[in-house]
Formats: structure tokens, C-alpha cells, sequence
């Protein structure tokens, strides 16, 4: 079963990307058939920055995304949102990679299920 996952929200301020990639994490772990694909748009592709701190009992999402590449999912971002916040290539997860519209099109098409957060 093929499940992509498409965020929007920035990484902290609000728990939507968290709440995102928790259940990203615990669709990939419930099942080995299950490949997970995120798709970070707007202001969650600052979600992907590399060398986040978070405060010690708070959540990282830059290790959930992490987590997913673990789980043999697949993280993505749009290039375009990302060069309108001035994110580079360099600056991002080695996990992660900077993407078009043309996949997360063809990821929908193509999956089982899509769900927005």
C-alpha cells in the first residue's frame, strides 16, 4: 500500500506537522507493505533544515523526518516554497530532496491514499 502524506504547516507553532509525522511513523511501522511518502509544502519545508535544536522533551521534527527515510519512506519538498523561503539544497536533511509538483502529482495518482495535514 502506497500512502502519501502532504504537510503544510511550519514545523513548530502549531502540532500539525508533528501530528503528520507521528502517524507517518506509525503507518511505516505497522506495516512492512506500507511505503510512506511526505511530500513538505508551503511553510513545512522548513521542517527539513538540517541542525535543528530543539529543547530537551520537546519534539524534533527534523529526527521524525529521519524516521520516515528509516522506515524506507521517502521525504520530498517543493523547490519552489523552498526557494521562496530562501532554503537551499545545502541546507536541508541528506534525507530529505528538493522536488516539483510533477512527483507528489504522479505519488497521488498513483496511491492508495493521500492525506493532508
Amino acid at each position: 500500500m502506497q500512502i502519501l502524506l502532504i504537510l503544510n504547516d511550519p514545523p513548530y507553532g502549531t502540532e500539525r506537522t508533528y501530528n503528520g509525522l507521528r502517524l507517518a511513523l506509525a503507518l511505516a511501522k505497522s506495516d512492512p507493505g506500507i511505503t510512506v511518502t511526505v511530500f513538505l509544502m508551503a511553510d513545512a519545508v522548513v521542517a527539513a533544515k538540517s541542525g535543528q535544536k530543539t529543547p530537551d522533551g520537546y519534539y524534533n521534527v527534523g529526527r521524525m523526518l529521519k524516521g520516515v527515510v528509516a522506515g524506507k519512506g521517502q521525504v520530498l519538498l517543493c523547490g519552489t516554497c523552498m526557494d521562496a523561503r530562501g532554503l537551499t539544497d545545502a541546507e536541508i536533511l541528506s534525507s530529505a530532496r528538493r522536488s516539483t509538483m510533477v512527483e507528489p502529482a504522479t505519488a497521488t495518482a498513483s496511491a492508495d491514499k493521500v492525506l493532508v495535514f
